[in-house]
């Protein structure tokens, strides 16, 4: 029902169990460990992402980030010791707050205000667990209070759902967006399209040899990334399936840089883009849904101006989906590996990675420790 990136809760959960950990080392406690942190962070995808199985905002017109807070703030206010009554209270804060507008996502305000918004959910709610905790009063009834609650207020009067307890559902399940930077409905689209790049380079065709382009689809994907008309910035072009497919079509790739204006302004994309097509697929859809499934499936038929086409290419789980943990795994670790080298010298990223794979030493290390491994040496030593 809804989408959203519980790994944002990271932000909040690391910077207060760096916070913790070093005011204990400071008076001669035992600092936090990356377990602790771990553990932090399970929590937070399952509270987060129990609630989205089954209750949509984005259909009220919210951003998903309010789970960020309402996760964030629960686990944040475990860390700091509250009790039950004060974790209550903050969680009840969290609700009563203003909530983030999908304003921003959406056109004509796409924009980049939806880099940092999960940023600004999470650090908000390290300011409510604390608020909390020095005895400010929650709200009981946030929620189900007539005409002045959540439900009443916010969410056009219905109840949360709950597909399954909490347990780790979530994170054994979690998305990674591994092979493409691209809005997580469009990935098996982009994937299509980069197979179908190769096959015109094989025929000896092109992008400009194309009249159309259908995308068999979810409707999730319709309802969210279907846009036609101009995009204004890279944060419109990110959540444009036909602006994601396009690009790889004609170039054979998809990068962030894909996004920028320099890229953007060639008229091969927005030419190629009108002859884009998004089809609903019912049984793509009720996959979508189905808990055992969770596909994000998305079908490419392309056709060509002497009247050939290819036959349609179907992708029914990205790279990133449990169902292809073995292929994505080893990906996901080379694409931490390529951050790293963006940013840190040789020794100091083999120094990260070292105690990254290894998760027993992982595990025990101080959150502090763990932490100090990525200042970057080279900056420092400046």
């Amino acid at each position: 029902a809804e989408w959203g990136h519980p790994s944002d809760n990271l932000g909040g959960i690391l910077a207060t169990a760096d916070w913790l950990s070093r005011a204990a080392v400071a008076s001669g406690r035992p600092p936090l460990k990356v377990h602790d942190v771990l553990t932090a962070m399970i929590k937070a995808h399952e509270i987060q992402g129990c609630i989205a199985l089954e209750n949509s905002f984005n259909k009220v017109g919210l951003d998903h980030v309010i789970l960020v807070k309402v996760a964030s703030t629960a686990v944040v206010a475990k860390m700091l010791g509250l009790t039950r009554e004060q974790t209550l209270n903050a969680v009840s804060l969290a609700w009563v707050d203003g909530q983030a507008l999908r304003t921003y996502r959406h056109f004509p305000n796409a924009g980049s205000r939806k880099s940092w918004a999960a940023g600004d959910a999470t650090s908000r709610a390290v300011r409510l667990a604390l608020i909390a905790q020095t005895g400010e009063m929650g709200y009981p009834s946030v929620l189900t209070a007539k005409v002045w609650g959540f439900y009443d207020s916010l969410f056009r009067g219905n109840p949360f759902k709950f597909q399954r307890a909490y347990g780790s559902y979530v994170m054994e399940n979690i998305l990674f967006k591994i092979s493409f930077p691209a809005e997580f409905h469009s990935q098996t689209a982009v994937e299509a399209a980069m197979t179908i790049n190769g096959l015109m380079k094989a025929a000896g065709k092109s992008a400009a040899d194309i009249t159309s382009v259908k995308i068999r689809t979810h409707e999730a994907c319709i309802r969210i990334i279907d846009k036609k008309g101009p995009l204004g910035n890279p944060a419109d072009r990110d959540h444009c399936i036909q602006y994601m497919v396009a690009v790889p079509l004609i170039f054979g790739r998809l990068t962030a840089r894909d996004y920028e204006d320099d890229v953007a302004s060639d008229p091969a994309i927005d030419a190629l883009r009108e002859k884009i097509v998004c089809v609903e697929d019912p049984a793509f859809t009720i996959d979508y849904h189905d808990p055992s499934k969770r596909s994000i499936a998305n079908a490419l038929t392309v056709e060509f101006k002497d009247g050939s086409k290819f036959d349609e290419i179907v992708v029914e789980y990205p790279i990133g989906h449990a169902r292809r943990r073995t292929d994505g795994i080893p990906l996901l670790i080379e694409k931490f590996k390529i951050n790293l080298a963006r940013i840190f010298s040789a020794d100091q990223q083999k120094e990260i990675l070292d105690v990254s794979m290894d998760y027993k030493k992982l595990s025990q290390m101080a959150v502090n420790e763990y932490v100090d491994l990525y200042v970057n040496k080279a900056y420092k030593a400046k």
